[in-house]
C-alpha cells in the first residue's frame, strides 16, 4: 500500500517511464533515445521550413525573369526594309552624303497618283521621315545649305515634284511635316524609267557630275547637287 502511493505521487522521469515499459535489451543509446528522436523530428521541421522558403524565392525569381523575357520579346522584319545609301566622290573617300530610307514596294500596282496621291506631301520612303545627312555645306538645287541633318519630302505631281529639304527630323510618316522648318524647297522634272518595284534612292554619277536619284515604278526624279569643294552634278 506504501509503495502505490509513493508511485501516484512521485512523476518518473519520461526516459525512466519509457525503459519501465521496456522488455528487450538495455544499451546507453536507448536512454537517450526518445530525446534524440525529437531533436531529429525538430531538425526534420526546419528542414522542410527553409525548403519551402528556397522553392518561394526560386519561383518569384522565375515570374520576374519570365516577365522580363516577354518583355524583350523581338517584333518580325518590317514588310518596308529600311535601307543606307553614301555618295562619296571616290571609294577610298568619305562620305560626303548619307541617305537613310524605307523601302515600300509597289506589288505590281501604279504608284503615284493612286497609293501615293499627286499634289500631297509624302515622305519619299514609308515609315519613318526620309533623312538626309550632308557632311558638308552643299547647294540643293539653287539653295545653299549648311552641313547637318534633313528630312527629305516630296510633292509628287504627274510632270515635276517639289523636293523640300526639313530641319526636323526623327519624325513618322508625313503626318508631322511641319513647313516652317522648311530649309529648302526646289522643283524637278519626273521622267520615265524601267519599272522598279521597290523604292529606290541612289546617285548617278556623269562626266559633268552626280544627281541624287528617285525611283520608283516607272518614275524617276533627279535632284541636283553641288559642293563647295567641287562640283558633284549639274543639271
Amino acid at each position: 500500500m506504501i509503495v502505490q502511493v509513493i508511485r501516484k505521487r512521485i512523476q518518473l522521469p519520461k526516459q525512466i517511464r519509457v525503459l519501465r515499459d521496456y522488455k528487450g535489451p538495455l544499451n546507453r543509446g536507448d536512454l537517450m533515445g526518445h530525446s534524440k528522436g525529437h531533436r531529429k523530428h525538430i531538425k526534420t521541421e526546419k528542414m522542410k521550413s527553409l525548403y519551402s522558403i528556397k522553392l518561394f524565392i526560386s519561383l518569384v525569381l522565375g515570374f520576374i525573369l519570365n516577365n522580363d523575357l516577354i518583355a524583350q520579346q523581338f517584333s518580325g522584319v518590317d514588310q518596308n526594309p529600311l535601307d543606307i545609301v553614301y555618295y562619296r566622290s571616290d571609294l577610298e573617300e568619305t562620305p560626303q552624303i548619307k541617305v537613310v530610307y524605307g523601302r515600300p514596294n509597289a506589288k505590281g500596282k501604279q504608284v503615284f497618283g493612286t497609293q501615293v496621291p499627286f499634289g500631297e506631301i509624302w515622305n519619299t520612303g514609308s515609315n519613318e521621315s526620309t533623312e538626309v545627312k550632308f557632311y558638308c555645306d552643299v547647294m540643293f538645287g539653287n539653295k545653299f545649305v549648311k552641313a547637318g541633318k534633313y528630312s527629305l519630302y516630296a510633292i509628287p505631281n504627274k510632270n515635276y515634284w517639289i523636293i523640300i529639304l526639313n530641319g526636323k527630323t526623327d519624325t513618322y510618316g508625313s503626318q508631322f511635316y511641319d513647313p516652317k522648318y522648311n530649309v529648302a524647297t526646289i522643283e524637278v522634272p519626273a521622267i520615265k524609267g524601267k519599272r522598279l518595284e521597290n523604292f529606290s534612292i541612289g546617285f548617278s554619277s556623269k562626266n559633268y557630275g552626280t544627281q541624287m536619284i528617285l525611283a520608283w515604278a516607272e518614275t524617276r526624279v533627279k535632284i541636283p547637287l553641288y559642293t563647295e569643294e567641287r562640283l558633284i552634278t549639274r543639271i
